[in-house]
């Protein structure tokens, strides 16, 4: 594409995560995070938009030097454009994701999870806050029954499919995300859950999680995503606000709300 297609294109992106933007007033020259709000998960909204209407990837190591519009539009005119992706039927298996990412200068592994990591998902509960485990859960609980545990990390990535993201702690790996989703009986929708350590909050590791979770079920031929979140938890209704979810209000428990979002 050329430089102003690209720059249309990322303006609407622009337009998208930040709907309360002046695109139109932005300086091409001056840090962009100065003049448009963009939290973590907004730059990762941002750079899935630009991936899914450019068709080209941006690499972690680069975000630090695309501060600028310009800088921006350069980087983009300069990747080459991805390859069609072949169309998938419904049900079809899809390459689970396992690759590293930059976030706030850590390394993090992002793969599926495996039986394996039945001793890894303890642990990462176990040093959630009781705040954290009960967003989580909605119980209060400190270690995982066994049949919990074992649900939770021999899943078939199928009709189960999760995601964890790892990171290098004193020579051992140690868990730090999980995301998740459950298929419905209709075989078209699913149902997700998804946590991070509290020291990873904020950092955007969540939206990392999260999108490759969306992605897996798009490209699997489902047709919405949904979850529970508590109604205090006001931290988790922005995230998913910020992913394209829509909340409702759960008519059964008031002090619940249903997000939901079309695939």
């Amino acid at each position: 594409m050329d430089p102003d297609s690209i720059r249309k294109a990322l303006l609407a992106a622009i337009a998208t995560v930040a709907p309360e933007t002046d695109v139109l007033s932005l300086r091409s020259d001056r840090p962009l995070r100065e003049q448009v709000d963009l939290d973590s998960m907004d730059w990762i909204n941002l750079v899935a938009g630009l991936h899914e209407h450019l068709h080209v990837d941006i690499a972690d190591s680069d975000f630090a030097h695309l501060e600028t519009l310009d800088a921006l539009v350069a980087y983009l005119a300069s990747r080459p454009a991805l390859p069609a992706a072949a169309p998938r039927a419904p049900g079809a298996g899809h390459d689970l994701p396992h690759g590293h990412h930059m976030v706030n200068g850590t390394r993090v592994t992002v793969r599926p999870i495996s039986a394996a990591d039945a001793a890894l998902e303890a642990d990462f509960v176990h040093h959630l806050s009781t705040e954290s485990r009960y967003g989580r859960f909605m119980v209060t609980v400190s270690e995982l029954p066994q049949a919990k545990l074992k649900y939770l990390t021999e899943v078939d990535q199928v009709g189960h499919v999760a995601l964890v993201a790892t990171v290098d702690q004193d020579g051992q790996e140690a868990l730090v995300g999980v995301a998740r989703y459950v298929v419905d009986r209709s075989g078209t929708n699913c149902e997700f859950a998804a946590a991070v350590d509290d020291a990873w909050q904020g950092s955007g590791l969540a939206g990392i999680l999260m999108n490759a979770l969306i992605g897996i079920a798009r490209a699997r031929g489902l047709k919405t995503m949904e979850g529970i979140v508590l109604s205090t938890n006001t931290r988790m209704l922005k995230f998913t606000r910020q992913l394209g979810f829509r909340a409702e209000r759960d008519a059964e428990d008031r002090s619940l709300f249903r997000v939901v979002r079309t695939l």
